[in-house]
């Protein structure tokens, strides 16, 4: 048997045409197209890009971007259940329980067949930011907020969360936001999601295998992470102390490093600019502020001194923007998990397409 590479680190699994990553040169591309210039469209426009291959004109867009509004409800029932979900734990948790209730209320639940993949794939888009938004008005005894059709998908979600409506320059970070999270070849929690579409299991099946390994600290959860590294430093001067003490004990510093990239992570750097925006717009540059000086000591401490390639990562300036845009950090992965769930969807009719079960080996030792 082949040498054992543990957690399948440069291991290549199988053949993909839905995302490229250069880890060298700082390269992610969706569908051969930058995400630098991916950033600038609707999520709406990204999604169609990941599901069906290519960029939608407007004939293609408008109907696309109708069906998605049309199925941004949920069942009245499913909300009535959600009500004795315990949000003392993380939301992903209460997501993760909404996603198997709504496989009950799906009349295409069993049906494999590309149209009915397509149905069901515009409901899981379309109904995320609606119960993660509905969990925040719960676990705080307010009332649930209908979606608004007029809205687009971050300016709406925004809405249903707050009960006000975002401001433009808001409602674009949010749609970035989405945009940045929703595809990355084969993290875990898209591996998961494969293996067990590998097994033509149902979509919402898949897609609650992705949730489960989203939500580890070491994945998904590590945006939350960053948002709490930001309170526990709290001010500049305590910076250099904190990264010396966790560096001597071997400790992670969030929202740093990458298994793949060697470089600056590009979407960081996109969430970096539009971080900086919405903080200039509030009047409010301290988390900012303090996100660039822990970038500077990191890389005088990493690059510098050690010359090790240790750089902010997606989740760093993510949790930076979070924070701006006063989203508590125990939503981060729920809403990480809103912008992933294109990707995974496309992940999952790409195993469909060409199917083989997923099985490796293990050697026994």
């Amino acid at each position: 048997m082949d040498q054992v590479k543990k957690g399948l680190e440069g291991v290549v699994a199988l053949d993909t045409q839905i995302s490229f990553i250069d880890g060298v040169q700082g390269i992610l591309r969706y569908r051969g197209i930058e995400i630098e210039k991916l950033a600038d469209l609707s999520y709406d426009a990204v999604s169609y890009l990941l599901i069906y291959g290519k960029i939608p004109d407007a004939g293609e867009l408008k109907p696309f971007s109708m069906e998605l509004i049309k199925e941004r409800d949920v069942h009245p029932h499913l909300l009535d259940m959600l009500k004795f979900c315990d949000f003392e734990h993380e939301f992903l948790d209460a997501l993760r329980t909404a996603i198997s209730v709504c496989a009950h209320f799906d009349e295409d639940l069993n049906d494999i067949s590309e149209q009915a993949n397509v149905r069901k794939a515009i409901r899981l888009i379309a109904r995320f930011p609606t119960l993660v938004a509905a969990f925040y008005r719960m676990a705080n005894g307010l009332e649930v907020i209908s979606p608004d059709p007029s809205l687009s998908h971050g300016a709406n979600f925004l809405y249903m969360l707050r009960g006000a409506l975002p401001t433009a320059l808001e409602a674009q970070a949010m749609e970035k936001d989405f945009i940045l999270s929703a595809e990355h070849e084969l993290n875990p929690s898209t591996f998961a999601l494969r293996i067990t579409a590998s097994t033509l299991s149902d979509m919402h099946s898949a897609v609650i295998s992705g949730l489960c390994t989203l939500k580890g600290s070491l994945h998904g959860g590590a945006r939350e992470g960053v948002m709490d590294m930001l309170d526990d430093i709290g001010s500049a001067d305590n910076i250099a102390a904190y990264v010396q003490e966790h560096l001597e004990h071997k400790q992670r510093i969030m929202g740093f490093g990458h298994r793949v990239y060697k470089t600056y992570d590009p979407r960081a750097r996109i969430y970096r600019d539009i971080a900086m925006q919405v903080a200039t717009e509030k009047g409010k540059s301290h988390w900012f502020d303090l996100a660039r000086e822990i970038e500077s000591v990191m890389y005088h401490e990493m690059v510098e001194n050690k010359h090790k390639p240790i750089y902010p990562n997606v989740d760093f300036y993510s949790g930076v923007l979070y924070k701006d845009l006063d989203i508590p950090s125990y939503m981060a992965t729920s809403i990480f998990a809103i912008g992933r769930i294109s990707g995974w969807i496309a992940h999952f009719m790409e195993q469909y397409a060409d199917n083989r079960v997923i099985r490796p080996r293990a050697h026994f030792v």
